[in-house]
């Protein structure tokens, strides 16, 4: 982590991490596309409270896939995405193509990676879960046969290979779940990069408003018609039997999973619980 001395308020609680891994400012421009920015509204109507503003952003393509599978690639350089948590790795292949992959910790320029079936055993190649040893740790998993990388993909996260069992691979996820995916599911060795990336702290609401968050306001300083919470004189209780959303529906202690989820009848154990 890089902390500033406490020149200025602001400055005093700011730590952010520490990027002396990045090794280059600029993306591939190819390998860039602008992206609208339409940020929390429908129609000129507020459609997600919160959201509008922040610093123009180029997205990065990024490969989930087995888009460049049997053709080795070469790190060119470790990168900085606006858009996700973790660094990303530049990759040059020997059939000439370029693309960006999530950098896992530890990958380094010049290092050689792979997507195959059976590739060997190293930080930042991609291969299929029945082919991977036992308590390997893993991400950008898919969950379905060619269905691209949908889990374990933001800073510092990885995923457990508990064990190979009748088809299925048992995955210890971050939560501490552990579910079942199919063993030709493919998936990236080691853990991402930019492990300290929780302890972030911005130090002052200006870098939220650059980040594209807008502010919030409580429910209990609003007034009836616009919260449940809102009303009265001074500071006031709740007023309501279970807490609510400015909408009225139930957030606290209420399920939010869809009852019949495809993936129910995989999860094993499921996570535990606050305590």
């Amino acid at each position: 982590m890089k902390t500033y001395n406490p020149i200025t308020p602001a400055r005093r609680h700011y730590q952010v991490t520490d990027k002396s891994v990045v090794t280059t400012e600029k993306p591939l421009k190819s390998l860039t596309s602008g992206i609208k920015r339409n940020k929390g509204r429908s129609h000129g109507r507020i459609s997600v409270r919160h959201k509008g503003g922040g610093n123009k952003k180029l997205y990065r393509k990024i490969n989930f896939g087995q888009e460049k599978k049997g053709v080795k690639g070469v790190v060119k350089s470790i990168e900085y995405d606006p858009f996700r948590s973790a660094y990303i790795a530049l990759i040059s292949y020997r059939d000439g193509d370029w693309g960006y992959i999530l950098a896992p910790k530890d990958l380094k320029v010049n290092d050689e990676i792979i997507c195959d079936e059976k590739a060997p055993i190293k930080t930042g190649n991609r291969l299929m879960l029945k082919n991977i040893p036992t308590a390997s740790l893993i991400h950008n998993i898919e969950s379905r046969p060619s269905g691209k990388g949908k889990l374990v993909r933001s800073a510092g996260a990885y995923a457990q290979l508990l064990a190979i069992d009748q088809g299925y691979a048992f995955i210890k996820m971050p939560s501490g779940e552990v579910r079942k995916i199919p063993e030709n599911c493919y998936a990236s060795l080691g853990q991402l990069s930019r492990e300290d990336y929780g302890i972030i702290k911005i130090g002052k609401a200006g870098r939220s408003r650059h980040m594209g968050i807008r502010p919030t306001v409580r429910g209990s300083v609003m007034n009836p018609v616009d919260h449940p919470y809102g009303g009265g004189e001074g500071r006031t209780q709740r007023g309501t039997k279970r807490p609510k959303d400015i909408w009225g529906n139930i957030t606290g202690g209420r399920k939010t999973r869809k009852k019949k989820k495809y993936s129910d009848n995989l999860i094993i154990q499921r996570r535990k619980g606050k305590k």
